[in-house]
């Protein structure tokens, strides 16, 4: 966001300070919309997806308390249960992911980070109240010119998620979508 305060040779002193808290306000809001931007927030998943010849890339954030329910390092035999659980699930992206059938595409690389869950005790002098999970799920798809949707089972498998904001990059250019439940359709551009 530009803001563009013109020259005056001797503004009347309360346009002067008009202008003064407009410049703030518009640099607060900026401020403001940019920290959201990434912030963390429960129920919503982000994922950034990118069609470069014939490589889809599915990139996935999202707090664990959204998979979970949960966003601590698993503590009781219950705890350990469901995160063994899922990060067996997300290790089969073909499962969450599901591209277009026409377009041929074979899962070919998957990986699942998470602190929280894959290390055996936390970072010295890190909390653990908002603990993430990402993941990356490629594929390979030998028509990818009939790619056209992309399937989404996220919300099917994971019930505390109600919103998934994806950024979309192929060669017909960028947009972003917002899917929610129950819709799990991702539409590429064509």
């Amino acid at each position: 966001m530009a803001v563009v305060i013109s020259d005056m040779k001797q503004p009347h002193p309360f346009i002067s300070r008009v202008r003064a808290l407009l410049l703030l306000a518009t640099l607060g809001i900026a401020a403001t919309a940019g920290a959201k931007e990434g912030a963390h927030v429960h129920g919503l998943v982000r994922l950034h997806v990118t069609l470069e010849a014939k490589t889809l890339t599915v990139q996935l954030e999202a707090p664990l308390d959204s998979l979970l329910g949960f966003e601590h390092r698993p503590r009781t035999p219950v705890q350990k249960k469901a995160a063994e659980a899922l990060l067996k699930q997300m290790s089969d992206g073909a499962m969450l992911i599901r591209p277009e059938v026409a377009a041929s595409c074979k899962a070919t690389t998957t990986t699942v980070e998470s602190e929280a869950l894959q290390s055996t005790k936390p970072a010295a002098g890190k909390q653990e109240e908002h603990a993430d999970l990402e993941a990356s799920f490629e594929f390979t798809c030998e028509q990818p010119e009939k790619l056209t949707f992309i399937e989404i089972g996220l919300f099917e498998a994971f019930r505390r998620i109600q919103k998934i904001e994806v950024q979309l990059a192929t060669a017909k250019g960028q947009s972003k979508q917002t899917l929610k439940r129950p819709d799990k359709l991702l539409r590429l551009r064509r």
